[in-house]
């Protein structure tokens, strides 16, 4: 079969796209850009503006509030560890860096979730681009990202946006189907809009497995951040990719103990608020 057809010039074409899209839309790249940068830099400079223990009694009180004494316990060990291993500085970098990414995922998946909950030529369509971008490996994602965004902290972001994104639309998509039937019918019965059926009965029954897909983006946004560290994304990820290139395994683990850290907070807060909304409905 290798002589009998031509090899179609994938490669070639992939990369002409790319310069084409490069060159052409060459502004709207720089706006982005520009964007991104401000929004992590302002996320930054709020975490950066707190002393560290205030931002640690802060985040213990909200894991009390919303979870329960032991995370609470454990988010004020664990981050003061990490100030104590003085990667604190990285962690607020690199959690700059995760807060954009959910928050541009959150933006842009749960409108497409609900849209393609609404119209099954949407769910066509946005289906198998789902499958694509959670299979293809994520390294490819830095290569056409460091052409549109140079090297720095914003291919990191996009990287994490594409990569994280398909949790949260397949779980809104799946949550806003598996609302009873019957309260759909009620809702038609009592002559309710599209729209008040959405917001009033649907959104907030769907709200808690909405939630976790939110949360499996935040874990997959923050298992990006390594990545992320080889175009220039500052952060916890950097450490840990200097760590392996140096050869430092016990540089390396503090880092990396440090992300897990982040993780496991992140994951039981977004756990229990998704948890709280349930109870409340």
């Amino acid at each position: 079969m290798e002589g009998f057809l031509p090899k179609l010039p994938l490669a070639a074409w992939i990369d002409s796209l790319i310069e084409w899209l490069t060159v052409t839309f060459e502004q709207l790249f720089d706006g982005i850009s520009s964007m991104l940068n401000g929004i992590v830099e302002a996320i930054q400079a709020v975490l950066g503006f707190m002393p560290s223990i205030i931002l640690i009694v802060i985040v213990s009180a909200i894991s009390w509030k919303v979870c329960n004494k032991s995370i609470a316990l454990f988010s004020f060990l664990g981050l003061f560890l990490i100030d104590n291993l003085g990667y604190w500085e990285q962690m607020n970098e690199t959690v700059a860096l995760v807060v954009t990414a959910v928050l541009i995922t959150v933006i842009i998946g749960i409108p497409l979730g609900i849209w393609s909950s609404q119209s099954s030529r949407a769910r066509q369509i946005v289906t198998p681009i789902l499958d694509l971008m959670q299979t293809m490996p994520a390294f490819v994602y830095l290569l056409p990202a460091i052409f549109f965004f140079n090297i720095g902290v914003v291919p990191g972001v996009v990287a994490s946006v594409i990569f994280a994104m398909p949790p949260t639309i397949r779980l809104t998509i799946l949550g806003i189907q598996q609302v009873p039937l019957d309260l759909i019918e009620a809702t038609e019965a009592f002559g309710s809009t599209t729209k008040q059926k959405l917001l009033k009965v649907q959104l907030p029954i769907a709200m808690p497995t909405i939630m976790a897909g939110i949360n499996q983006s935040i874990m997959l946004a923050l298992s990006m951040v390594v990545i992320a560290a080889m175009v220039g994304a500052p952060g916890l990820g950097t450490e840990v990719y200097r760590a392996v290139t140096q050869m430092k395994t016990g540089a390396g683990f503090e880092a990396g103990l440090s992300i897990v850290i982040i993780a496991i907070i992140l994951d039981r807060i977004t756990q229990n608020i998704g948890k709280k909304k349930q109870g409340g409905n």
